[in-house]
């Protein structure tokens, strides 16, 4: 009794102290809050550092498997970590650069030119809606009332961005200290992903020995093998996505070359670099690309749609199942519902993530799925068996109880 009275005791109060905690954070959420900031401005220069390790490790690991594979020689075991690490920096760095010489600067080109198509195009289409409901003058003094001005647009937009936390970019000193911020929180990332994975093996020996020590090894195995599915499915989809991005912008810039269409280069760097959003992000590059074409000539840009779904129907059923396999495994509707959630949640970064996160938690909940199945049918396969074994020694009993009752018949004492 006393030890259970004890038992009860801890649980009540740990009860009420989870009670009382619950009230002073719900009382305190602007001072919590404020902590959290705090917290995050501290982490985030080693958050940086993670995922850049992480993208670092995926070319690195590539390296490392073809940097002299048949040799164990000391020169060789010493050197290969450094050189593939500082390839994998370079190659990185090539990327960056193509980045900011071709792709930012068509996009920029792409917004230029919406920008000083838009309203031409949008006073043609006002003059044809006008010409044709000439029978509705109601709804034709409507359309002549709306107005496309890009002063207006221009100066909400702005109100929108310069109304920060606090209108720090509302000053060029708040812009200095914020990209001096931002700088600031790369290079040290940088550093600390540099120092992540030149000792990325004595970190993983330390973690498996800190879980397994604090959840035990059965325990640890779980973890190990969710993380493990996490991972490869990670670095499937990232290295298929990047790479089945490269091949359709490259493909659009050429057929659109041997085409003779107009913004080659711009709209194969516009569907190319949306292509990295599952589903609907070429879909985007493709309507922005066509819209801009259908200012030249609208021949052109119907020319430019056949074209596009053509290449799209060779993506999807040749080069995507080849370059991304089954590194998402997921049906459709899942896909499209992690895009939209993570679309809405997190922007774009989570129409980007949420595709290999609905992947994993997929693959996960159907292996336990299949496991609760296997006990199940183990479960009813023992079941059955114990149910045969008492059918058979069922006969003998009655044998001796019909015998019984024949020898009750005879006595003649009865």
């Amino acid at each position: 009794m006393d030890k259970m009275d004890k038992k009860e005791i801890k649980k009540y109060l740990f009860i009420a102290v989870l009670a009382v905690a619950v009230c002073i954070i719900v009382r305190n959420l602007s001072v919590l809050a404020r902590l959290i900031a705090i917290l995050m401005s501290a982490v985030r220069p080693m958050i940086i550092g993670l995922a850049a390790a992480y993208i670092f490790n995926i070319i690195m690991t590539g390296f490392e498997k073809r940097y002299f594979q048949k040799s164990n020689t000391t020169f060789a075991q010493k050197s290969r970590r450094p050189v593939c690490l500082a390839l994998s920096f370079l190659i990185t760095i090539a990327i960056l650069a193509m980045i900011m010489v071709i792709v930012i600067p068509e996009v920029g080109k792409a917004f230029r030119v919406l920008y000083h198509e838009i309203p031409p195009q949008f006073v043609k289409l006002q003059k044809f809606a006008v010409d044709k409901l000439k029978e509705y003058p109601e709804i034709q003094e409507q359309i002549q009332s709306v107005k496309f001005d890009w002063a207006s647009i221009a100066g909400k937009a702005t109100s929108i961005l310069t109304t920060g936390v606090a209108g720090l970019l509302t000053s060029a000193l708040g812009i200095i200290g914020t990209l001096t911020s931002t700088a600031a929180d790369l290079g040290l990332g940088i550093v600390f992903a540099i120092y992540v994975l030149i000792r990325k093996d004595k970190l993983f020996t330390d973690t498996k020995r800190i879980c397994t020590v604090i959840f035990g090894k059965d325990k640890y195995k779980t973890i190990s093998h969710v993380y493990h599915i996490a991972n490869d499915t990670f670095r499937s989809f990232f290295v298929g996505q990047f790479l089945d991005a490269m091949l359709l912008g490259m493909m659009c810039f050429i057929g659109m070359t041997i085409l003779r269409l107009p913004y080659a280069a711009m709209a194969g760097t516009l569907v190319g670099v949306t292509a990295f959003i599952p589903i609907v992000g070429a879909f985007i590059g493709a309507g922005v690309s066509a819209f801009i074409i259908l200012t030249v000539d609208p021949k052109q840009a119907v020319i430019f749609i056949i074209f596009l779904l053509c290449i799209q129907q060779i993506e999807g059923n040749l080069i995507y199942p080849k370059v991304v396999g089954d590194s998402v495994g997921v049906p459709g509707i899942w896909v499209f519902a992690a895009v939209t959630v993570g679309g809405g949640v997190f922007g774009i970064l989570g129409m980007i993530l949420g595709v290999p996160l609905s992947a994993v938690a997929y693959k996960l909940s159907f292996e336990v799925l299949e496991r609760k199945e296997q006990e199940l049918v183990t479960a009813g396969g023992q079941s059955r068996h114990r149910n045969k074994r008492r059918r058979k020694r069922k006969p003998p009993q009655e044998n001796e109880s019909e015998q019984d009752n024949t020898e009750n018949s005879t006595d003649p004492n009865t």
